[in-house]
């Protein structure tokens, strides 16, 4: 179980998922922008995937403090080749052997955040062989473009050697402190959504709770 005594470890947010420029506009100049802002890069079932043109033309603002992520599920060399130029700062990956990992890093000399999709315990043994790769790791569920929960007690016990950041149906107004006691990182993205689409109340809402954690530690 989660010991709720323990001081949290929260150093910022990933706001993931972003598609369009009001809203990113809204983040990069809020008082207290997110830490890591998320996009959706190939992967075409979500409906926050951003059509490459778009994405060109979305990236365009300034990020002021902000990361920009490209989250990427098994790219091809294709959209690698693609993005190449675009200003992200860290390229986010779902369904990659240790070795694709290493070569795309290598290549396009990027920050890599590990996504691992999480149901039960088993899913959590193969971390390890990512840690020569890995800048970050992110255990999310196994909804992709649908908000599911995992169990995150299920981290509790490891200790892992790389800042963590968890994802998995949180919403912008829980208990974000207990989430604290296990990662370094919260990355919302439907938890920041009405109707589907990226609602700024609730956007301030988190991003002045993230700070009012990271200051209260």
């Amino acid at each position: 179980k989660i010991d709720w005594s323990v001081k949290s470890m929260i150093k910022g947010c990933n706001i993931c998922g972003v598609s369009d420029s009001d809203t990113l506009s809204f983040i990069v100049n809020h008082p207290y922008p997110p830490k890591f802002i998320g996009f959706i890069c190939n992967y075409q079932k979500s409906p926050r995937y951003v059509e490459f043109k778009k994405l060109e033309k979305l990236l365009n603002i300034n990020k002021n403090k902000s990361l920009y992520v490209a989250v990427l599920v098994k790219p091809d060399q294709e959209i690698l080749e693609k993005i190449k130029n675009l200003p992200f700062d860290y390229y986010q990956l779902y369904d990659c052997t240790p070795e694709q990992i290493s070569s795309i890093k290598k290549t396009y000399n990027k920050k890599i955040i590990t996504a691992f999709t999480i149901k039960d315990k088993s899913d959590l043994e193969g971390y390890k062989n990512f840690n020569d790769v890995s800048d970050i790791y992110l255990f999310d569920s196994k909804g992709y473009e649908k908000s599911e929960t995992f169990d995150h007690n299920l981290i509790t016990e490891i200790k892992f050697n790389k800042k963590l950041m968890i994802a998995g149906n949180i919403k912008y107004n829980d208990d974000l402190e207990n989430y604290g006691k296990i990662a370094d990182f919260i990355d919302l993205s439907g938890g920041l959504e009405t109707s589907g689409l990226k609602d700024q109340s609730k956007i301030e809402i988190f991003l002045n709770k993230i700070k009012q954690i990271k200051n209260e530690n």
